[in-house]
């Protein structure tokens, strides 16, 4: 199961959790045969060199290494690697050597280019992966970005651990000279986690949006239930926006930065279970990190903020100019800010 978000009901006097599927795959697998391809894919493909398809368990597997479009992965559990093309093939499986040594026959082979000029490093939220960004992906790709869609077992790893796997990709980015970074919720906290014990000099700006910056009040709700431990794993215990929670020890950007938070500026938002307003899932209050250099409000759920045709080019030309609309005052959030959650 996918999870892009949850919503809570009231069953009787039961606090329930529920989740929606995002791209839907089979049921996933932490571990995929590596001597054979799946039977309902041809030997012939993988002996063509158009490799073979993977069997899901996005969950269970976090990019390690880039190169134009190709990525090797890590399994969270079994510890092996695999080579994936951009159509999400898998070409090697084995040892990061292994892999590696796939990659560079594969560029010369196809006479890949070197990497150069400007990337941005899309960032997903907890369940979800890179394919949810498909809309902003193709507009930055057209702004002249190398998109690196990044992606990392959210739902296995803790937030910290998640950043190693971020460190390995942003190092293997050789000929990039800027690196951006668009962030949906816990992708924003990956960022600052990453903050926390690495330097790279190469950022430029970042967006973040619907980024729980405080804590998800959500989690706070749900931390005790068991189905949402299981379905959530460490990273969703780390959400939480108790005193003690993570999110109150992460470092803030010190490049620019603007936030973009989903509500309907209203007392409540689209989840009356939530104080204040909100985007279904996290609270506007809970967006707002002082130092952003610019601030909006759209009227967006949760799930559907980084596809948003007003979010996408909001976020295009904050990575052009620095803020949201040239046409308008930015709205940065003082350092001196003292938004609380209720």
């Amino acid at each position: 199961m996918v999870v892009v978000g949850f919503s809570l009901t009231i069953h009787g006097s039961a606090l329930m959790a529920k989740t929606m599927n995002d791209e839907a795959p089979a049921a996933e697998s932490p571990v995929e045969p590596d001597d054979q391809p799946p039977v309902d894919e041809p030997v012939e493909n993988a002996k063509a060199g158009r490799g073979v398809k993977t069997l899901g368990g996005m969950q269970f597997w976090g990019d390690v290494c880039f190169f134009q479009g190709w990525r090797i992965q890590k399994n969270v559990f079994t510890e092996h690697f695999r080579l994936l093309d951009p159509k999400d093939n898998r070409h090697a499986s084995g040892t990061l050597e292994e892999c590696q040594a796939k990659l560079t026959q594969i560029r010369a082979e196809q006479k890949l280019p070197a990497m150069s000029g400007k990337a941005v490093v899309l960032l997903h939220g907890i369940g979800r992966s890179s394919r949810s960004f498909f809309g902003m992906s193709s507009a930055l790709a057209d702004d002249g970005y190398l998109v690196v869609g990044f992606d990392y077992p959210s739902t296995r790893v803790s937030i910290q651990d998640a950043a190693e796997y971020l460190h390995s990709v942003l190092q293997s980015l050789d000929g990039i000279d800027r690196i951006d970074v668009v962030c949906h919720s816990m992708g924003g906290l990956l960022l600052r986690a990453y903050l926390m014990k690495h330097d790279e000099p190469r950022f430029g700006k970042a967006v973040m949006l619907g980024v729980p910056n405080k804590g998800a009040q959500v989690a706070d709700f749900l931390k005790d239930n068991r189905l949402f431990k299981a379905v959530m794993g460490p990273a969703g215990q780390q959400l939480v926006s108790g005193p003690d929670s993570i999110v109150h020890a992460l470092p803030v950007p010190t490049f620019p930065f603007g936030v973009i938070a989903g509500g309907r500026s209203a007392a409540r938002g689209y989840n009356p279970l939530l104080p204040g307003d909100n985007d279904s899932t996290v609270t506007v209050a809970s967006t707002r990190l002082p130092g952003a250099a610019d601030y909006r409000l759209v009227p967006v759920i949760h799930s559907f903020l980084m596809n948003d045709r007003r979010v996408i080019q909001a976020t295009r030309t904050f990575l052009q100019q620095g803020c949201f609309d040239p046409d308008q005052p930015a709205q940065p959030i003082s350092r001196d800010d003292v938004t609380v959650l209720e």
